[in-house]
Order: C-alpha cells, then sequence, then structure tokens
C-alpha cells in the first residue's frame, strides 16, 4: 500500500477574526463557533457545536496559504485516508468540506490537555506514567503505518490526554 505522509508546514499566520467570519458564515447552518482553541503551522482550530448532532467538536480549518499550495483535492485525499483509521489512540474525522474557500474538517472535542501541557504544569511525569503515554501513542503510530499512513509531526504538542488517562 502506497504510504501517506503528514507533515508540518510553516506558513504566515492568518487573520482570525476574517477566518472565523468566513467560517460563521459559510456553516452557520451546521456548526456554529464558540472559540478558538489551538493554532499551528497547518491549521487553526476552533471549538464548535455541531447543530445537527447536538455535540461540541473540533473544527479545524487548514490555513488558506497552505490550502493554496496543496489544493483541495490532495487535503481531501488526505482526509479520507485519516477518516479510514479507527483505532482507540486516534481522534476520528466527523465531517469535512470546503466553505468560503476554507478546507475543513471536524473531530471529537476532547476535554484533556495536551502533553506539552502536562509536562509544564508537572515538569516530571512519573515514569509508569510516562510509558502508558509513550505505548499508548506507539500503539496508535504502529496501526497508521499499518494502514499507509506516516505522521511526520509526533510532538508532545500533538499528544492529548483525556481526564480518564487515555492518549490521542
Amino acid at each position: 500500500m502506497k504510504q501517506q505522509a503528514v507533515s508540518p508546514t510553516t506558513v504566515p499566520r492568518v487573520a482570525v477574526p476574517d477566518l472565523r467570519l468566513s467560517l460563521e458564515k459559510g456553516l452557520a447552518d451546521r456548526y456554529q463557533l464558540q472559540e478558538e482553541i489551538g493554532r499551528g503551522g497547518m491549521a487553526t482550530v476552533f471549538l464548535a457545536r455541531d447543530l445537527k448532532h447536538d455535540r461540541q467538536v473540533a473544527l479545524k480549518v487548514l490555513h488558506p496559504e497552505l490550502a493554496a499550495t496543496i489544493g483541495p483535492d490532495r487535503f481531501q485525499h488526505e482526509i479520507r485516508v485519516t477518516a479510514r483509521l479507527q483505532h482507540p489512540h486516534i481522534l476520528t474525522v466527523f465531517d469535512s468540506g470546503e466553505t468560503a474557500g476554507q478546507l475543513w474538517f471536524t473531530m471529537p472535542h476532547v476535554d484533556g490537555e495536551t502533553l506539552r501541557d502536562r509536562i509544564r504544569r508537572e515538569e516530571q511525569l512519573p515514569v509508569t506514567e510516562a510509558v502508558r503515554i509513550a505505548r499508548e501513542a506507539a500503539q496508535a503510530l504502529a496501526y497508521a503505518h499499518s494502514q499507509g499512513v506516516i505522521h511526520r509531526d509526533i510532538k508532545p504538542d500533538n499528544l492529548l490526554l483525556t481526564p480518564d488517562g487515555n492518549t490521542l
């Protein structure tokens, strides 16, 4: 199977008010944006309410500069590949699309913290906890790799820890 690579790209930051306004207008019948909850080199993530299913989701929108570089077809292909992944330590894709020229997808909202936040708070994790987190992340990566997906941006900022102790 051909391997899909997921990699970081550095792009200029997008004006969030303009991004948010265009998303709110384009997605008004499906999602209600609540607040920005994350930002990286590839995308901005908003907490949103899925109006159809009455649930909170994370709505991730690709930075327009990156979308122009990779194109909508490649982005949609990567979303389809990611949506195929079904594993307890990998967040699934709920929905995706293009609205007002913005490429986006939704996934479950995780009420937790990043590994980076936990390390900043605790400075050093107990060995058993660090091993558990590493094992769960490795299981998810091994599964993704078995499906032809290589994630090339593994770092504490990209590992989510749930309140009940799971790593995503």
